[in-house]
Formats: C-alpha cells, sequence, structure tokens
C-alpha cells in the first residue's frame, strides 16, 4: 500500500477502533442501567424506564454493528493493489479536493493535507467509481475533475 494510503487507512482504522470502544462502552452502560432500574422501579414507570432501556441497548448495538462491518470493509480494502481506475481503496485527488474511497469517516488531515474519507457506496463515492484521472463530473452544484487515482 503507498504511504498516503496506508497512512490514511490506518488514520480510518483508529476511527473505528474508537466508534468500537464508544459503543461498546454505552452498550454496557445501557445493560447496567436497565438492571439497575429492573430493581427498583415499579409500576407504569417501570414500564416506561424499562422500555427507554431496551431502546438505548438497541441503539448501541447498531451503532456497534455498523463500526464492526466498517472494520471489515477496511479489511477488504487492505491488500487491494493501486489501480488507475477509481474503485473502494482508492485514493483519489481532484480539483475540489482529495478522497479516500473507503468508510465514511469524514475529514481526515494528513501532514497539513486535507483528505475525505467516503464510502464508496454514499452518493459522491459513486461519483468516482470507474473514473479516471481526467475525467469529470458533477456533484450537488460543483464540477470535479479527477486529477490522480492510486
Amino acid at each position: 500500500m503507498e504511504g498516503t494510503k496506508l497512512a490514511l487507512y490506518e488514520l480510518c482504522l483508529a476511527f473505528v477502533a474508537q466508534r468500537i470502544t464508544t459503543a461498546k462502552t454505552a452498550l454496557q452502560q445501557a445493560r447496567e442501567a436497565s438492571n439497575d432500574d429492573t430493581k427498583s422501579s415499579a409500576g407504569d414507570k417501570y414500564e416506561t424506564s424499562r422500555e427507554m432501556a431496551q431502546q438505548d441497548i438497541d441503539r448501541n448495538k447498531r451503532l456497534l454493528m455498523d463500526a464492526e462491518e466498517n472494520q471489515h470493509m477496511l479489511t477488504l480494502i487492505k491488500d487491494l493493489p493501486a489501480n488507475e481506475i477509481a474503485r473502494n481503496g482508492s485514493l483519489v485527488y481532484t480539483d475540489n479536493g482529495n478522497f479516500y474511497l473507503s468508510i465514511s469517516a469524514g475529514l481526515l488531515n494528513l501532514k497539513g493535507e486535507t483528505f475525505f474519507a467516503v464510502s464508496a457506496v454514499s452518493p459522491i463515492g459513486k461519483m468516482f467509481l470507474g473514473k479516471k484521472a481526467g475525467e469529470n463530473f458533477d456533484f450537488n452544484g460543483k464540477k470535479y475533475q479527477l486529477k490522480e487515482v492510486i
């Protein structure tokens, strides 16, 4: 993996690891809160509190599952060789920003340069797929010209 691409990959891995840790912690706290509430509540208040705790548990489970799916996606693109055609795992330089097609991790700063980590299934990510350096597309009223695909 090329140096910049590898560094961006590592930043995305760290982003996902943090999301997994946060989701696991929140899930554990929600379970503990649910158990504590079960011991101390009674009647209608008990049912409302229990339902709210269950919703919190379900939400944190979804967040954890999403983060684990992102982690899996990253493992799939780790060893992909460079290609001149934009695909998942590509680093794309344009006249309107630099993009790493991987997961939706947002803005990444690397050595004073800004990159956007976007999913290949996101609206803008889909616009990059299959394109080569020199090609253009319009997205949300902005024109993008691909300068380089790695």
